[in-house]
């Protein structure tokens, strides 16, 4: 037997660092912080263990927190006080992100991403302005339409208000370009407020294009987009849409995001990105889009992005909880395949635990 060949040899204690492939560090994570202007003290997300809503009071203090685990970049999610059909709180000078982001950029050395979608702010939680048909009251207020009303800010999933009926018809979707006008105001109101970069993850089309326009017309031509690129309509997004009251009211996002089955299509959506003058590209989610991620790193030269979302992250505590795997060892495990796939960045909600834990073996 011909043993010339022993891979072994350099998996011995030395030298098997000297040779690892990939590396993760602080520095390649962003820490998603999810401000709510409807409360004053700190909320538990039962579903994302670890992490709470803050409110504005507390933003502060939440990114400092980050920041001390050697990680320099946050991005902004905001629960906003008030809801209606537009989401017009979303690119409000006084909305919950843009006063967080005047807050943290002032105080805190933090690089702030903003995130860019309206399901935060529409009574009905859709990602956009809902199709004229609905919007127009032209349906009759009777089973099936959307009337006129405003949220109460519970977010609880329903739209709220008198003379609401939830629509029977799933097809019921967003009216893509009426949304990029919104887009558009909530881009210009984050740099506004002191966004060092901006995310639209809507998955409408021509986002990044309009966004770019927008932001470039209001002499922010030094604002970046990172777009959320290939993002999927994922089963995984559960618990962050308890954590952001972003639910969807009726129906589901098919018509916007992504079909899981596809791999061809997120090269396409990727290039279109791309020629729209987006500056990093984003997959998501990431662990059950590893090709996805891979696909881009090939197909691409910009800085790729993936997001570890809710759902990868609540499912690997459930099964920690149940003392079934080691959550510190899983979760660097998890990160370092996104990384070997091709990301430059991750966005994590392990990113405290795992840069405390890097900067430990440091």
């Amino acid at each position: 037997m011909d043993l010339t060949h022993r891979p072994r040899r350099l998996r011995q204690d030395g030298v098997r660092g000297l040779v690892s492939e990939t590396s993760l560090e602080p520095t390649d994570l962003i820490a998603p912080v999810f401000v709510d202007a409807t409360t004053d003290e700190r909320r538990p997300i039962e579903s994302m263990p670890g992490h709470e809503r803050v409110p504005l009071e507390a933003a502060v203090d939440r990114v400092e927190e980050v920041l001390e685990t050697g990680v320099e970049a946050v991005m902004l999610f905001g629960v906003p006080e008030s809801k209606d059909s537009e989401g017009t709180r979303a690119w409000a000078d006084d909305g919950v992100v843009q006063e967080a982001t005047r807050r943290i950029t002032a105080e805190t050395d933090a690089y702030v991403v903003t995130d860019v979608c309206l399901c935060e702010y529409t009574d009905h939680g859709h990602c956009g302005t809902l199709e004229g048909r609905l919007r127009d009251g032209s349906d009759d207020g009777t089973e099936g339409s959307l009337q006129d009303g405003s949220s109460d800010g519970t977010g609880d999933g329903h739209v709220p208000g008198e003379g609401h009926s939830l629509p029977e018809d799933p097809s019921i979707t967003v009216d893509n370009d009426a949304t990029l006008e919104s887009l558009r105001k909530i881009a210009v109101s984050h740099a506004d407020a002191g966004a060092d970069m901006v995310a639209p993850s809507g998955m409408m089309d021509g986002m990044v294009g309009a966004i770019r326009e927008a932001l470039d017309a209001a002499d922010h031509e030094h604002v970046p987009i990172m777009s959320y690129a290939a993002k999927y309509e994922s089963a995984f997004y559960g618990p962050f849409r308890d954590a952001a009251d972003g639910a969807p009211a009726f129906g589901d996002r098919r018509h916007y995001q992504m079909d899981p089955a596809n791999a061809r299509e997120a090269v396409r959506e990727v290039a279109l990105d791309v020629e729209q003058g987006a500056d990093v590209l984003m997959v998501k989610p990431a662990l059950p889009y590893l090709d996805i991620v891979a696909d881009v790193r090939r197909e691409f030269d910009h800085p790729v992005a993936a997001y570890n979302v809710s759902g990868e992250y609540a499912m690997l505590h459930a099964a920690a909880e149940k003392g079934w795997l080691d959550l510190e060892a899983v979760a660097l495990e998890s990160l370092l395949s996104i990384k070997r796939a091709g990301a430059d960045l991750i966005l994590t909600y392990f990113t405290e635990d795992v840069a405390s834990r890097l900067t430990e073996d440091d």
